[in-house]
């Protein structure tokens, strides 16, 4: 019997969508980090682990407790909290799951720019508590504006980037990007201005959204320097990683009108530190903030479809891998290479030492 190891399982009840994937023959341990520790013996007998959220971290301490796992599977995007070198040193490929939540993720950008921009929200709210709010004069609100013309620039046109630029362009918005690692000549593919350092997009964009990994080159990579290089009207997304965005740079950029507005899907501290000031000034529903802040509980990748994508998407990852050696999105091939195990275009059969 195989065992798969699911760590911090976004569900409740029996693994009945990977059951589906795997079919016979696996064996399933659920651990619950909230229910205590993981133990070293679980992750000793796993063959497969898939890792279901962020908040639980692989590092190398636990990896070297994997004596044999064949692989590490992140059921999700971002992969900053597992050691993929530790991975890498035990002949252990990682992969992650890059392609169940797309469509959310570029929804809920634009629907976070959209209210800020069209203040539904501020709206709703001012109506709860006021009759007067049913007025033209009290219909102003310091981010909205006519949509059409504006520029939404994007950071990181990967697929969730580009997915975010083809809806903002549906609404007559023009796409600027900034990504050193797309390929020569996508701006042409798509019609999209392409350019060449991060200070151009952020001097001459209306939104900057965030749609990059975070890694040692992006982390906090809107910090003060970066919102001062904003237009005072700009309107900052982040629905990537928390990390990205120094939430210090995003207080002071507010609190003295250096930009006009933020979304934010994602924390650098997740769930939210509410002693932070500017979480506390949107707690507390200081008035400065009407409008101009919005604050998501890292729902962007959210849908009762996405989730079963992301169940099955991962748990096929280690099926795949495990009969014959293909690779879904595979993190680590780098290292893996750097410590002697080679494997083919493909993922060939399983890692193979040539030391």
């Amino acid at each position: 019997m195989t065992r798969l190891l699911i760590i911090d399982p976004q569900f409740a009840g029996d693994p009945d969508i990977e059951r589906e994937v795997t079919g016979a023959g696996f064996e399933y341990d659920i651990i619950r980090p909230e229910e205590g520790a993981i133990s070293a013996d679980a992750l000793k007998a796993a063959d497969a682990i898939v890792n279901c959220r962020s908040r639980h971290a692989l590092p190398s301490k636990l990896v070297d407790d994997m004596d044999r796992a064949k692989i590490v599977v992140q059921a999700g995007v971002g992969f900053n909290h597992i050691d993929i070198d530790a991975c890498a040193k035990r002949g252990i490929p990682v992969c992650n799951t890059p392609d169940y939540g797309t469509v959310e993720v570029a929804d809920h950008t634009l629907a976070m720019a959209l209210d800020l921009l069209r203040a539904t929200t501020a709206y709703n709210n001012r109506l709860l508590v006021r009759d007067d709010a049913w007025s033209t004069l009290q219909l102003p609100v310091r981010p909205v504006r006519r949509i059409r013309g504006l520029t939404f620039g994007i950071i990181g046109l990967g697929r969730i980037g580009r997915a975010a630029a083809l809806r903002a362009r549906a609404f007559e918005m023009n796409v600027a990007f900034y990504d050193p690692y797309v390929e020569a000549g996508t701006e042409l593919s798509f019609g999209f201005h392409r350019y060449k350092t991060l200070n151009e997009l952020l001097a001459t964009s209306d939104i900057v959204s965030l749609h990059c990994p975070l890694t040692d080159e992006t982390s906090n990579l809107i910090d003060r320097a970066a919102v001062e290089r904003m237009k005072p009207d700009a309107i900052l997304i982040n629905t990537s990683r928390g990390g990205t965005v120094d939430l210090d740079a995003v207080f002071d950029g507010l609190r003295s009108d250096s930009i006009c507005a933020a979304g934010l899907d994602v924390l650098s501290t997740e769930p939210l530190d509410r002693s932070h000031p500017l979480l506390e000034a949107w707690t507390k529903g200081e008035s400065w903030l009407e409008g101009r802040l919005l604050v998501t509980p890292h729902a962007a990748f959210y849908t009762p479809q996405s989730l079963c994508d992301m169940r099955r998407l991962s748990t096929l990852a280690v099926v795949e891998y495990l009969r014959d050696g293909s690779l879904r999105s595979c993190i680590n091939l780098p290292q893996l290479y750097r410590h002697g195990f080679e494997f083919g275009p493909y993922g060939g059969q399983s890692a193979i030492s040539v030391n």
